[in-house]
């Protein structure tokens, strides 16, 4: 968008959404871009296949058009030189990890991040002879004190995985960059309508397009957005690898982009309802949500945030037979492990594998995404919860 009106003023974030840098008039005036699935592409020439590295598609590998529209759009809502694309999340959080580090790099991990990465980086990094050390997520710039010279990688989430700790990013970027080290951060829960980790010093923004710009619950899908002095590296790997994203998946996501601004007001309001609502309840001992005021780093989040999305976790007073009589009584809230999507979940949530930010010492942790439904409706079906919570919690 202005992409002919250098001097035009930035539009809003809704407007931004629907008007993609994407030339309807390139594809004969179709509003959306069209799904273009594709292997070969014929060169007209040996010379045009000669100097093929200036064209812009050359094989389905590098992507098609449809491809190419959704990492445009990213890479303008991220402020980012490049964004690839991959089949998922996770393959979005290992495929950057691979690019900067190798066998005799040491890469620093906060503690409270998404438990697949941490499997990932014990498992697939630990083979390749990578070490791998877990720090703190109220760190900050202390980060600085574990940097070591073989240190390539600051790996961060923020808010932290399901307990939702924050981070000052800005101090431990800068810390990090001048360790010598790469920054990437998972941005799933803000998506950059909240926070732009490239604004705050991050290197890579990494991003479960399967959730909030997805937000249909029907594809799976990744993306990295990167500096310039990132970006070749990274498009490198991806190359290297062999795996990018399906145009039609792609296609489903650029039509999520366009809702993604109203369905996040709708999450984050329904989100706050039912977060204050559960604070003022006898039978649940702590929520963490870091729009609450009363959350431990509640101005940390205000100062870096401008936004919250549909996720957060409460703690139940009880042990895991009265938590999952909770859940099973639930009839509108899924049992389900994804987020971000329509519809209201919940899981149990297992943080046995961490050894820093371990969550709270007693009662049942609850992640909740709260989805588009009525929050009224919500409310009611969570009664049910706590209702047969507190009916397994009688003597038999």
């Amino acid at each position: 968008m202005n992409k002919d009106r250098p001097n035009a003023p930035r539009n809003g974030v809704n407007t931004r959404l629907s008007h993609p840098p994407y030339d309807p008039h390139s594809t004969h005036g179709f509003v959306n871009p069209p799904v273009v699935r594709g292997s070969t592409v014929l060169f007209e020439s040996t010379e045009k296949m000669r100097r093929r590295s200036e064209l812009p598609f050359t094989y389905g590998l590098r992507g098609t058009p449809t491809t190419k529209a959704l990492e445009d759009a990213l890479s303008e809502l991220e402020g980012a030189a490049d964004t690839i694309l991959v089949p998922s999340g996770l393959a979005a959080i290992s495929i950057p990890l691979l690019a900067f580090l190798g066998a005799g790099d040491h890469c620093l991990v906060v503690d409270s991040v998404y438990s697949p990465t941490r499997t990932f980086c014990n498992g697939t990094l630990t083979r390749m002879g990578v070490e791998v050390e877990y720090f703190d997520p109220h760190i900050g710039a202390g980060i600085a004190e574990l940097m070591r010279p073989h240190t390539k990688v600051v790996f961060l989430e923020a808010p932290g995985s399901n307990t939702f700790e924050m981070m000052d990013v800005a101090a431990v970027a800068a810390a990090a960059r001048k360790g010598g080290a790469v920054t990437m951060l998972d941005n799933t829960w803000a998506t950059p309508l909240f926070f732009r980790p490239l604004e705050h010093g991050v290197d890579l923004s990494i991003h479960a397009l399967t959730k909030y710009p997805g937000g249909h619950s029907d594809l799976m899908m990744g993306s990295v957005s990167a500096h310039e002095a990132t970006a070749r590296e990274l498009r490198k790997t991806q190359m290297q690898i062999g795996v990018n994203a399906a145009p039609d998946d792609c296609s489903l996501v650029l039509r999520g982009l366009k809702t993604m601004g109203v369905r996040l007001e709708r999450h984050m309001a329904s989100a706050m309802a039912i977060a204050e609502w559960l604070e003022g309840r006898d039978d649940v001992s702590a929520v963490m949500h870091p729009a609450l005021p009363s959350f431990a780093e509640h101005e940390l989040w205000k100062k870096q945030f401008s936004g919250a999305s549909g996720l957060f976790s409460f703690v139940l007073p009880v042990g895991f037979r009265e938590a999952s009589a909770f859940l099973d009584a639930l009839t509108l809230i899924g049992l389900g492990y994804s987020w971000g999507g329509h519809e209201s979940l919940a899981v149990i949530v297992d943080l046995s594998d961490r050894t820093i930010a371990t969550g709270p010492e007693t009662g049942t942790l609850i992640r909740l995404q709260v989805g588009l439904e009525d929050v009224e409706d919500l409310k009611a079906d969570l009664e049910l919860g706590f209702a047969a919570m507190a009916e397994a919690g009688l003597p038999s």
